[in-house]
């Protein structure tokens, strides 16, 4: 598939044929190209886990979700949105636990402190103040981008979504993730089945012009 045709493709998807599992060469090719993704220093502080097994995958919906059916957070796949209408929401949890593939995404800050408090890059001490923006979170994004595309370049179907906050420590024990990998989010991937347009869609694409800007910003005398 051509790259265009990948990006133009992509989208969230929620329903995912029960039926089809994903070949594990397919799985690993998929995680494979997100190690291929930048990080600040090559510090490459990110960790992924991979669940492909049914009891795995039921423990983690367990774990992120209270046990509970439809979870608070639910909506358009982020853990902070505000509850929405329930008819506008209602199943879709229930469709996202048939992926038969789930990625845990878990950004490593501590990899980077370390990286940039070598001599080579100048910084001789681990503080955060350094930082503009917490790049350990935005490379592992970059990584779960690169998944998510490399999952509809193979024909398959894959939303991010994220882990509410209050989970996070009960996640953990349950996988034996070390304290310093905190999970940004994760991947549900599998064979896409009729889905469910998203309520949020219908605000459409905001104008070119009102976002991108050549030279200077847009509007200022």
């Amino acid at each position: 598939m051509e790259f265009a045709e990948v990006v133009r493709r992509r989208r969230m998807v929620r329903t995912y044929d029960a039926d089809r599992p994903v070949p594990p060469e397919v799985v690993d090719k998929i995680v494979k190209h997100g190690l291929r993704a930048p990080s600040a220093g090559f510090s490459q502080g990110w960790g992924f886990l991979v669940l492909t097994e049914p009891a795995d995958r039921d423990r983690y919906w367990s774990v992120t979700t209270g046990g509970e059916a439809e979870p608070v957070w639910r909506g358009d796949c982020h853990p902070t949105a505000p509850p929405a209408a329930p008819e506008r929401t209602k199943g879709w949890l229930t469709r996202m636990r048939n992926a038969p593939v789930l990625v845990v995404c878990l950004a490593n800050k501590s990899a980077y402190l370390d990286r940039y408090a070598q001599p080579d890059k100048g910084w001789t001490d681990r503080s955060e103040k350094h930082w503009p923006v917490p790049y350990w979170d935005i490379d592992t994004g970059f990584a779960a981008l690169l998944m998510h595309l490399s999952a509809v370049d193979e024909g398959l179907g894959s939303c991010f979504f994220g882990i509410p906050a209050e989970t996070v420590a009960d996640f953990q024990a349950a996988f034996g993730v070390p304290a310093q990998f905190h999970p940004i989010g994760t991947l549900s991937v599998g064979y896409p089945a009729p889905d469910k347009r998203s309520p949020s869609l219908k605000r459409g694409h905001r104008p070119v012009d009102e976002v991108v800007h050549h030279g200077r910003w847009a509007g200022l005398g």
